[in-house]
């Protein structure tokens, strides 16, 4: 029988498996989202930056950067989930997730409501996998600031799965 890992050994390696997937993304970093773990869970934060604004005279978020936000939340929230099996087997001490770039998967469409203006603050947002199979998934994501319960966007996508052996 395994011995069982010591939790700060199991966070690190959800970690470093999480920063290896968002780095691979420059565009994460160009708009500065950041991911929140909480164990399998993931929460996506867009801190505010004037350079987010669309229209200074509301001053409101832009209504592109809204989308890629969602979309983002959508695509690392499959990814994490195609993942975590791997992570939790701790098969590999130092997992690593190799050296080849995290395959991601490709949108097919992806639709956004537009509830209310993005203040010029703070964005959060969280993505449900509605279905996801071998060759395709389907994934709710909703964006709230201020207050999870009133939500300023929300958005639905389908996504062609990469395949698993490469």
């Amino acid at each position: 029988m395994r011995k069982p890992e010591p939790v700060q050994v199991i966070k690190q390696r959800r970690d470093a498996a999480l920063e290896k997937l968002i780095s691979g993304v420059p565009y994460i970093q160009f708009l500065g989202i950041q991911f929140d773990r909480r164990g399998d869970e993931l929460t996506a934060v867009l801190p505010f930056d004037d350079k987010l604004i669309g229209n200074p005279m509301l001053p409101a978020i832009h209504g592109g950067v809204t989308a890629a936000f969602l979309e983002t939340t959508a695509l690392i929230e499959l990814a994490w989930g195609m993942m975590w099996q791997e992570i939790e087997s701790g098969s590999a001490p130092d997992f690593q997730l190799g050296d080849a770039p995290i395959r991601l998967p490709k949108t097919i469409d992806f639709t956004v409501d537009y509830l209310r203006s993005g203040l010029p603050r703070d964005a959060y947002a969280r993505a449900t996998i509605n279905r996801s199979g071998r060759r395709y998934a389907s994934v709710h994501v909703e964006g709230w600031q201020d207050n999870r319960s009133r939500l300023f966007a929300q958005a639905t996508g389908h996504f062609l799965m990469p395949s698993r052996n490469g």
